[in-house]
């Protein structure tokens, strides 16, 4: 069966031949969903045909036929919906047709496709969705879809009526083809066509396809065919599926040198980082009292995270590789991350230091073929000893890093005068983003915990603790505090707090001292004391992001991410109301690697138990060979959080 379809479909692809007499056939031998029992939907060919222009303007002809599995398959195709951006792309949906399963077909009025704003949220740059009713469907149903576009996808300042969707670099072409979906997909066809002395190059990552390149009067056909694409398995916490899934990347920019000179010149062209007297004012007013070179740095780059709101409106052309100027974004205080970016490069030129844009990729990798693999805006800063200091005002508000360590094993692109190489971002160490809670307390005769605990922490353990502030109400602030500690004693009574001044984030990390009450959290009897000592219980959860990774799979097939290198350290000692021998607690004192490690101790001596624990986590991003040690470290740490400890009274 599966030959006989593949050969349907590549004499529809490859042929010129007639779809009305294929398209049923390729639907009746398509399968059904007996056949793919996980699945709602099936597309049995995606379709994408390119003809690229000596501009770099491209046409899209897109073909995509779904057959309906179920009845939630048919509810998630009762509308046909494609978003673009009017700025840079044209789309008009052509053709929709249904094949019902009792064998009638049925063509779309196209005439009713309706072009409606797309929902947005933050970012407001007048994003539009085509889109059109199909109606009832019943599974055997099929759905057969013919899209065109022109355009690409980010907008640039271009006048003419054609000239707005020739893509940034003109005369040059890039496309990110993923060949992969959450539906089973039977073939996935894609090809484009350029002129013949264009340099392209391409790659294809995580799979293989089959793939030619024949040259067709004066221009080159580069086609690639995947077969049998099944749904991805997810893996909670796992890496982008852009990292591990099947993608074509093309180009014909010879190199990332090319693009970062281009990134330069099109943003000086522009006079994106021009000051005014206004800046220059502020300028001088925030570096009044600034010490060095960094003191200064650090003083814009947060004024702009914390000044500048997140809110992207629609500002007229200009909207991607292009950042606005230093004065919209001074009298607006509001953008996205290429405006923050912006104000900041305009503010540390006007404070004289040397100053430029970098483009970085939030979330998932950039691979080396030199595609706008991009959706993130940042600031490079030239350091008197002549290195280069990546700057961040959009993720670092409210924390004490200028370069956010989120952001780690990330790369980047800076746009240099004299051009750079993509490059990553370092591994933050683990000391840098420390979370330390140390508690004492004494646990009564009646099974009453009375104590105080001191959380400390910097980095991004420092941002997650200081989140809870910085993101509320005052008035909200000790409520904040008392439901970390409700999560894990709900009968707890807060006696007094004292979480310092959380807004001045520049001179000190986050100190949060708490003293507490908490009735009938250990269980005392006659002859034993039973309880999970306070602070190895999950308190401040917020700060341990590894806690909350299932340990439930032995290997993993992909690569996974935290959310940023950590060291933790948590001690307790607590008197309690008789003297005892602790019943024993088996645990390994040592796991792990240098990858992620974790130590515990606990010791009772007399009325008085100790306990300890150290936690090391390396990286933000982990290889799938890390989770042995990884998990080892959380099942660790969880036995301290879930297993009471006894302590046998002495008589």
């Amino acid at each position: 069966m599966k030959k006989k379809v593949y050969f349907l479909i590549v004499c529809v692809f490859l042929s010129q031949l007639s779809f009305s007499s294929s398209i049923p056939d390729l639907i009746k031998n398509a399968g059904c969903s007996k056949d793919y029992p996980n699945s709602n939907l099936l597309i049995i060919f995606d379709s994408t045909d390119v003809n690229m222009q000596e501009s770099g303007l491209s046409y899209y002809n897109t073909h995509t036929l779904y057959k309906i599995l179920t009845v939630q398959g048919a509810k998630n195709l009762n509308v046909i919906k494609y978003g673009y951006d009017p700025l840079s792309a044209y789309v008009d949906i052509k053709a929709v047709t249904i094949y019902r399963k009792c064998g009638d077909i049925e063509k779309l009025d196209i005439s009713k496709v309706l072009d409606y704003p797309a929902p947005a949220r933050m970012i407001y740059w007048g994003a539009m969705e085509k889109m059109i009713e199909v109606g009832r469907l019943d599974p055997g149903d099929a759905v057969d879809v013919v899209l065109f576009k022109k355009g690409y996808t980010y907008a640039l300042l271009q006048d003419e009526e054609d000239d707005k969707y020739i893509p940034p670099m003109r005369g040059h072409f890039y496309d990110i083809v993923p060949f992969w979906s959450d539906d089973p997909l039977l073939l996935k066809y894609y090809s484009v066509t350029v002129p013949k002395d264009k340099f392209v190059q391409y790659r294809f990552y995580n799979g293989e396809a089959e793939s030619s390149a024949i040259l067709v009067n004066d221009e080159m056909k580069y086609t690639f065919i995947k077969k049998d694409i099944m749904p991805l398995k997810h893996e909670r916490g796992m890496v982008a599926l852009s990292d591990v899934a099947p993608k074509l990347l093309i180009s014909t920019s010879p190199d990332w040198e090319s693009k970062s000179l281009w990134f330069y010149g099109v943003n000086e062209d522009y006079g994106s980082f021009a000051s005014t007297p206004e800046i220059d004012t502020k300028v001088n007013e925030i570096l009044a009292n600034a010490k060095d070179e960094m003191d200064s740095i650090s003083l814009l780059t947060h004024w702009c995270a914390d000044e500048i709101r997140y809110s992207g409106i629609s500002m007229g052309p200009g909207e991607g590789f292009t950042l606005h100027s230093g004065d919209m974004n001074f009298t607006d205080r509001c953008g996205v991350c290429k405006d923050k970016a912006g104000m900041l490069i305009t503010m540390l030129r006007a404070a004289g230091f040397e100053s430029y844009p970098a483009m970085t990729m939030a979330g998932s990798r950039i691979d080396y073929i030199p595609a706008d693999q991009f959706n993130h805006s940042v600031t490079v800063v030239k350091l008197s000893d002549g290195s280069y200091k990546m700057l961040d005002p959009t993720w670092v508000p409210f924390l004490r890093e200028l370069w956010s360590s989120a952001e780690q094993q990330q790369n980047y692109l800076m746009g240099l005068p004299q051009g750079a190489d993509l490059m990553v971002t370092p591994i933050s160490e683990p000391e840098n983003h420390f979370f330390k809670i140390s508690g004492n307390s004494e646990i009564m005769a009646n099974g009453t915990l009375v104590g105080e605990f001191l959380l400390t922490a910097e980095g991004q353990s420092d941002a997650s603790v200081r989140r809870m502030f910085t993101s509320n109400f005052k008035t909200e602030w000790g409520k904040s505090v008392e439901k970390e500690l409700l999560l894990v004693a709900p009968q707890a009574r807060i006696i007094d707090i004292d979480f310092g001044k959380p807004y001045e984030y520049l001179t000190n990390n986050i100190h949060i001292r708490v003293q507490y009450s908490i009735p009938d959290y250990a269980i005392v009897t006659e002859e034993e004391i039973i309880f999970i000592p306070l602070l190895a219980a999950n308190l401040f959860k917020r700060g341990m992001s590894h806690m909350y990774f299932s340990t439930g799979i032995d290997e993993r097939e992909y690569d996974f991410k935290d959310r940023c290198s950590r060291l933790v350290e948590l001690s307790e000692t607590i008197k309690l109301p008789f003297i005892g021998k602790l019943i024993p607690f088996e645990f390994e004192k040592n796991v792990g690697d240098d990858i992620a490690s974790f130590e515990g101790e606990i010791v009772l001596n007399d009325k008085t138990f100790e306990f300890s624990e150290k936690v090391e986590l390396s990286k933000r991003v982990y290889d799938a060979k890390d989770w042995k040690s990884f998990k080892a470290v959380v099942e660790a740490q969880k036995k301290f959080a879930e297993t009471p400890i006894i302590v046998e009274i002495s008589n």
